[in-house]
């Protein structure tokens, strides 16, 4: 396959949404937010009229803002409005702590922000001192403007104003739907060109070793996976509709609920509550759509909401419309996508791709499912299994079958991380990018997921995978979720499972813990090799999970470094 090329005048905000308009799609429905309805030609009137409000605030070409928005209509005008100004997006979750969005601008050096009331209220002094940092690291200068966005409940009209009392206690801040309305239409907008190869949009990796650190990434790195994977790979089509349960400010929804049914002029059904069974079941009820973006513990979450609505007589989950759904962010279990494809019918596409590459550059895809795999490459990418002391991607790869570091090859790959060259330069070598991903590949060229490399347990002087264990353990019918740690055992490495059981009984009775516990250990003994079982199996409520919904393992093995997970005595 020829890889795609683009010209050097290039922008982004173009190829995903002006075209569209070009093309002669400005009537279509681009998105969904309850019952309120908005084409192309209204989120381009909008873009263009944030593009004109940004520069006519100062923003310089190539100056970073922050987007911190809920998944409304708002942040599609935004985000594109960003680019079309030749700003770079940086995206934050609304949901974090002031300290964590402080970091954000911090760290960007952002001199602007979009985002609500109340999460520029709980930052206001820590913008105050963000502001005042002339020195502000790596930044292009202090943050001087605020754009707040009202925050509609998805039943709401998502064009409303902000209080001004709200406006009033906030600096520098502006209403950006005033600001819109304000720009003359008549007058022509401000259009930004750009070179293909011009910073775009950072990505944030999700900080599991730390605090988050920006991929930098081009123009031309969102259209290249764009074309090969959403359109080449998977075949996303203009009658499709999307709704997706990760937010819009991870990188994964970005692609698969924005820009990628945006390039070929599909409608997104938005929601802008936190994703739980009841929201999503009511999205997809009110949307009906053609294409999902799933994680895996949300997968498990449907099926037994829907077991349990079917137990109280009412209809269950329908998902008829259905042609495909993703899945990434987290390994899913071969079992789990049996139940969840014979209950609800069509194809999960589980795939696995990164902040540094953009999106998904090995996956399932329709017609080509393989349960427990990560699928084939995607052609424009190629892909090698390396030893893990591998310097170069020039290293002899490892056999078929055996476990190696997943070096990744394509258009997409990053500039590098922002204000860590150290990290780019072990990361980044060329065209290619070394994930820190622990894969093997069987004889017909399918990836198979091992964990990463840094949080492999060392056991009786045999290495061992968490994620081999916790399939293991999730193929017992009495287990919701697990995540397997490393635990200190008079001071030796071993495994302990902190597992969620089906049953919420098992957390209130002593006797069914201590049952449970041993049946799971008996369990993995008799499915892996003996070092590998379990030697601990605590029970919890709920994973933690970090803001892109993945397990917090760090999180976990600090409350066992802390002795906060006791196994209790037998």
């Amino acid at each position: 396959m020829r890889p795609p090329a683009f010209p050097e005048d290039f922008n982004l905000s173009d190829y995903f949404l002006f075209d569209r308009v070009k093309e002669g799609l400005g009537a279509r429905t681009a998105l969904r937010f309850g019952e309120h309805a908005i084409t192309y030609d209204e989120v381009a009137r909008r873009a263009l009229a944030t593009s004109t409000v940004l520069r006519r605030a100062g923003l310089p070409r190539g100056g970073r803002v922050l987007i911190v928005l809920r998944d409304i209509p708002a942040f599609a005008w935004a985000f594109f409005g960003v680019l079309r100004a030749g700003g770079v997006v940086a995206l934050g979750n609304p949901d974090s702590d002031p300290d964590a969005i402080a970091y954000l601008l911090r760290y960007t050096g952002a001199s602007m922000v979009i985002c609500p009331p109340r999460v520029a209220e709980a930052v206001a002094d820590k913008l105050g001192g963000v502001r005042a940092m002339a020195g502000n690291p790596g930044g292009s200068g202090a943050l001087t403007r605020t754009f707040v966005v009202h925050e509609p409940a998805t039943g709401e009209d998502p064009r409303q104003r902000c209080d001004g009392e709200q406006l009033a206690r906030l600096f520098d801040a502006s209403d950006l739907e005033t600001a819109l309305a304000a720009v003359d239409p008549t007058k022509p907008p401000h259009v930004a060109r750009t070179h293909r190869d011009e910073p775009a949009i950072w990505l944030f990796t999700s900080g599991s070793t730390g605090r988050p650190k920006a991929a930098m990434h081009a123009h031309r790195d969102f259209a290249f996976n764009t074309e090969v994977f959403a359109k080449g790979t998977v075949g996303l089509r203009q009658t499709d509709t999307t709704v997706s349960v990760p937010r819009l400010f991870f990188g994964y929804a970005t692609g698969t609920n924005l820009m990628f049914p945006f390039a070929v002029g599909a409608t997104v059904g938005l929601f802008a509550e936190r994703p739980t069974p009841e929201s999503l079941v009511d999205a997809i009820t009110r949307y009906q759509p053609t294409v999902l973006t799933l994680v895996p513990t949300m997968m498990g979450k449907l099926l037994e909401h829907d077991a349990a609505e079917r137990a109280r007589g009412n209809a269950g989950l329908d998902l008829s419309r259905l042609r495909f759904s993703y899945s990434a962010g987290e390994a899913l279990p071969a079992t789990l996508l049996t139940r969840f494809t014979e209950r609800f019918g069509g194809e999960v596409n589980d795939g696995i791709g990164s902040a540094e590459m953009f999106h998904i550059y090995a996956s399932n895809r329709p017609g080509d499912v393989k349960p427990g795999s990560l699928g084939k490459v995607v052609n424009g990418y190629t892909l090698k299994i390396l030893p893990e002391d591998a310097e170069g991607p020039g290293a002899p790869e490892v056999p078929a079958g055996e476990i190696g570091v997943l070096w990744v090859k394509g258009d997409s790959v990053a500039l590098g991380y922002w204000l860590d060259r150290d990290k780019s330069f072990a990361t980044f070598h060329g065209a290619w990018c070394r994930t820190g991903d622990l894969f093997h590949v069987d004889a017909e060229g399918y990836l198979y997921f091992d964990g990463r490399a840094d949080d492999l347990l060392k056991v009786s002087g045999i290495f061992v995978a968490p994620l081999e264990v916790e399939e293991c353990l999730l193929s017992h019918p009495d287990v919701a979720a697990v995540s397997v740690i490393g635990a200190d055992d008079q001071g030796l490495m071993k495994p302990k499972a902190v597992v969620v059981p089906r049953d919420a009984a098992v957390l209130t009775r002593a006797d069914r813990r201590i049952e449970l516990r041993a049946t799971l250990k008996e369990h993995v003994k008799s499915r892996l090799a003996k070092h590998k079982y379990p030697r601990f199996v605590v029970f919890v409520d709920e994973l933690p999970k970090n803001d892109r919904g993945k397990v917090d393992r760090k999180g976990l093995a600090a409350r066992e470094a802390e002795g906060a997970l006791p196994e209790e005595p037998t």
